[in-house]
């Protein structure tokens, strides 16, 4: 089946860090490191603690993962009612499946692994074997299973927590009831076990924490947050007796277990539920996560003893608004989305990440206060334009905000809020007729100094950036009679293009702000996008087609039809060769404006709201609608070939797989393996264990196949230019031989009588090789090593000599000639020796040309040993070309 996009494929996706489900800890003894693992949808990512840089990426799951903990080797997962057993943080090495609900809870038991599914349907499986142990029953309506833990030094025993409020506990072994405690009457959220025997700690839904002795049956202390449910509890081991817990809001409750009371708040520490929390064993560090995309370690050295921020990964809490690249490099991707902070994403490493901020009207004043209950925060950015010319000069971004008439400056270099903030003193005189006028769209010029904002009111305002001074505006006293639905700028300052609402597109001197030229377009503008290199002008319609205007002629020279819902956003190719367009109707399109045609298209799950591709021309960058993630996608036509040939215009797309954290690999190639240790390296494989896998060298000096072609040149160039001297006369005036040692020429008696010349071939003897390859066989080893054996062991001009003397004039014959294409061909098949068969091949059909071509027999090998070299070549070709690329973007990549 043909792929869905010919130009796109799925590279990665950035800006995920955490979700809703609570992150697990583990300890590598080898490492000495402790090790976060934490959820992001369908895969998990590994963390080290110490520095939380990413460790490893788990292979993708078929859905979302719905359950995460961890044993001493092994990570383990749901996802719907299967459970998955991950090795190394990333392969698949167990399945366990049975549940027919999907499972809720998880807890590895020695060597067994206890899930609870929804309908409260306790299976107890041996980890090893995958095998179901036994199974337990309960009825929802009477004991709904919503917590579990396994007490400390209570041998094959289970502690459960109910919905209704009670707890039972179990003997797995044996199957049965140990004790029911009557419980709070209130539902179980968490069960953690204290530092001390016997002793749990009890989080209830009314946000009361109980410490229980479970010998005795008896509470020994309550507290009370004040914050709703209990999400997460841990215990510090480092010798201090506090207990944290986690709320719903966000908050942390710090609790002295010996004073019996409330020892510290960490308000806000996240901007949603804290979903996972666990304090590191023997350490005073803390580390948690949370659904707002957030994983953060603490440390408690405050003087109240609350806790410290002082490791963060994060990414944006709310779907993002809009996507750039920054630069020319394509390194970087700025974004702004619905939280109210902009952020820059690195596409080559996450250390170099960083956040811009939150807009807000007063930053001296936010830092005072929390960012969750900020009074002066500003809504989201909806549109925003940046200009990396002058970054270090002055501010180089202009965004706009959601229902605002201000425009907000940021500083991309200093990472956060700039200085300005853009608002006429026009629309204040005349409040009344500017009550609901905002910010629509905004333009920054290619030299960094002046900002364009144009407003829904018809005003094209133009400001200084370095001065934040007011530089006049485009007509008198507004552009359009409709709202201002795109700005540009052309590269040389020279041309201004506004675009109204109600379809009239206009073109204006940038200096003197005079109006040249309009052009009535008869359908409402929707977005306006320029390519300053070429001066093409794309035209994003609300009847969904997209219109090229020249910027020099002013005139339409394309139009494209082919989405069936809105456009939400447009990009130019680097070279402006191609037009990138995405619609609501979920579907990405690629239009080659030299020939007018759409190349590609394809859908995606969720319609794209804002894409950007790269300068380098390498990834394309989108969000999706209602998605915290920035999803790449590879360009294929700078590794591989592909025929950009038009589609036909009953051309049905196909969806395609969204980008993860890592490449999607389907479980049928998943290989299994012997589940070792994590995070141990692989086998090591010898070159003999990959010959099937790569292209093997002979490790040859090039002295002794890389100028067999060249032999004839190398003797003509050695060919001495003066004829040898006849030596000395000796003694009794004989005739000598020249040589090292003067020898006596004894003359040889001749026959007279011949009177024809035998067939000197047929009395020669067959050399060396010509008596292996008569003994070759196809398919066997052992013949194929002594021929190659024999060839190796020879010098250039040895081999020269063997293979001409397989010609039939010389001793040989043409079935000696065949073996040798065949022995060529099961080199090729082995795919080592490569380079030394190819000189040897190359000599072949040199010296043997014409006798070859004169055989049928010998042609139908040729032919094989054609198609055989046609996938040789092929296959070590893409891995050149591969190679290369990978070659050219670390070059070229400024770390």
């Amino acid at each position: 089946m043909p792929p869905a996009s010919k130009i796109f494929t799925g590279f990665r996706a950035l800006g995920f860090v955490s979700n809703h489900v609570p992150l697990a800890v583990r300890y590598h003894q080898k490492h000495n490191e402790n090790y976060i693992v934490t959820c992001v949808g369908k895969s998990f990512h590994t963390y080290n603690c110490s520095k939380l840089g990413i460790v490893s990426v788990s292979d993708a799951h078929p859905d979302d993962i719905s359950v995460l903990t961890v044993d001493r080797d092994l990570t383990f997962t749901a996802c719907r009612n299967v459970i998955r057993a991950f090795t190394r943080g990333k392969q698949v090495i167990h399945t366990y499946e049975g549940h027919k609900s999907d499972v809720q809870l998880l807890l590895p038991f020695g060597s067994h692994l206890i899930s609870v599914d929804v309908d409260s349907k306790v299976i107890i499986w041996d980890i090893r074997s995958e095998g179901q142990y036994t199974e337990i029953e309960f009825d929802t309506n009477i004991f709904d299973i919503t917590a579990i833990c396994h007490p400390s030094t209570y041998l094959n025993k289970i502690l459960f927590g109910s919905k209704q409020g009670t707890l039972e506990l179990w003997n797995v072994r044996k199957n049965s009831l140990i004790y029911s405690f009557t419980g709070w009457g209130v539902s179980v959220t968490v069960i953690e076990q204290a530092p001390a025997v016997d002793v749990v700690a009890v989080g209830l839904a009314s946000g009361q924490i109980i410490l229980h002795n479970l010998k005795y049956d008896e509470t020994i202390m309550k507290f009370l947050q004040d914050w709703g449910p209990v999400t997460s509890i841990s215990f510090r081991t480092d010798g201090h007796p506090i207990m944290t817990s986690g709320s719903a809001n966000g908050h942390i409750g710090l609790w002295n277990l010996e004073d019996k009371k409330l020892l510290s708040q960490m308000r806000d520490s996240h901007l949603s539920s804290v979903t996972g929390m666990q304090c590191l064993p023997s350490e005073p560090l803390m580390v948690t996560s949370s659904s707002d995309n957030t994983l953060k370690v603490w440390i408690f050295d405050k003087p109240d003893g609350g806790g410290r921020l002082l490791r963060e990964r994060s990414g944006h809490s709310a779907p993002v608004n809009m996507i750039r690249h920054y630069a020319t490099n394509g390194h970087n991707i700025l974004t702004a989305a619905q939280d109210c902070t902009m952020r820059s994403f690195s596409t080559l490493h996450d250390s170099h990440n960083k956040s811009l901020g939150r807009a807000s009207y007063q930053k001296k004043s936010t830092k005072k206060k929390t960012l969750k209950y900020d009074q002066h925060k500003m809504p989201y950015v909806v549109n925003f334009v940046a200009e990396p010319t002058r970054q270090s000069d002055w501010d180089n971004v202009l965004a706009c905000h959601r229902g605002l008439r201000v425009v907000t400056t940021w500083n991309y270099q200093k990472s956060t809020m700039g200085q300005y903030k853009f608002d006429h003193e026009s629309f204040s005189e005349d409040a009344n007729q500017h009550m609901h006028t905002i910010a629509q769209c905004v333009e920054i010029t290619s030299c960094g100094n002046f900002g364009l904002i144009g407003y829904s009111s018809g005003h094209i305002h133009m400001y200084n950036l370095q001065s934040g001074i007011y530089r006049g505006s485009f007509g008198d006293p507004k552009g359009h009679d409709s709202c201002v639905q795109g700005l540009c700028v052309d590269g040389l300052n020279q041309m201004t293009v506004s675009a109204g609402r109600n379809g009239d597109v206009k073109f204006w001197k940038f200096k003197t702000k005079e109006l040249i030229d309009t052009c009535e377009l008869k359908t409402t503008v929707y977005r306006l996008l320029l390519h300053r290199e070429s001066s093409m002008l794309a035209v994003g319609m609300d009847d969904f087609t997209i219109i090229i205007i020249d910027l020099d002629t002013r005139r339409i020279v394309r139009k494209f039809i082919g989405h069936d819902n809105r456009l939400t956003d447009m990009t130019f190719s680097t070279d402006a060769r191609w037009l990138i367009t995405a619609g609501m109707d979920c579907s990405l399109r690629v239009w080659d404006l030299p020939t007018g045609r759409m190349v590609d298209c394809f859908l995606v799950d969720t319609p794209v709201t804002s894409m950007s591709i790269s300068p380098s021309y390498d990834f394309l960058a989108t969000t999706h609608l209602d998605d915290v993630g920035v999803y790449l996608w590879a360009n294929k036509t700078l590794f591989s070939h592909v025929a950009l040939t038009a589609l036909p215009s009953n051309y049905e797309p196909q969806i395609i797989d969204m980008p993860t954290t890592k490449k999607q690999v389907s479980e049928a190639d998943v290989k299994e393996d012997d589940g070792e240790e994590e995070f141990l390296s692989a086998e090591f494989k010898s070159c003999e264990q990959i010959n099937n896998e790569l292209i093997t060298l002979s490790l040859l000096p090039n002295s002794r196949w890389q100028n067999l072609l060249n032999l004839d040149i190398i003797k003509q160039r050695n060919k001495p230019k003066e004829p040898p001297k006849a030596p000395k006369a000796a003694p009794f005036f004989l005739p000598t031989v020249a040589g090292l040692t003067p020898t006596f020429a004894i003359e040889k008696e001749t026959t007279e009588n011949k009177t024809s010349k035998p067939d000197l071939g047929s009395l020669m003897p067959l050399c060396k090789l010509g008596q292996l390859l008569q003994e070759f066989t196809t398919r066997n080893k052992d013949s194929c090593d002594k021929v190659l054996d024999h060839l190796k062991s020879l010098g250039p001009s040895a081999i020269d000599t063997e293979i001409r003397s397989l010609s039939p004039e010389l001793g040989g014959s043409n079935h000696v000639l065949k073996q040798f294409l065949i022995f060529v061909q099961d080199v090729l098949n082995t795919n080592r020796n490569f380079e030394i068969i190819q000189a040897y091949l190359g000599l072949f059909l040199k010296i043997h040309g014409e006798t070859l071509s004169d055989d049928r027999e010998i042609v139908t090998e040729l032919e094989n040993l054609s198609e055989l070299q046609e996938l040789s070549w092929k296959s070590i070709q893409d891995l050149f070309n591969q190679t290369l690329c990978l070659v050219n973007h670390v070059r070229t990549a400024v770390l």
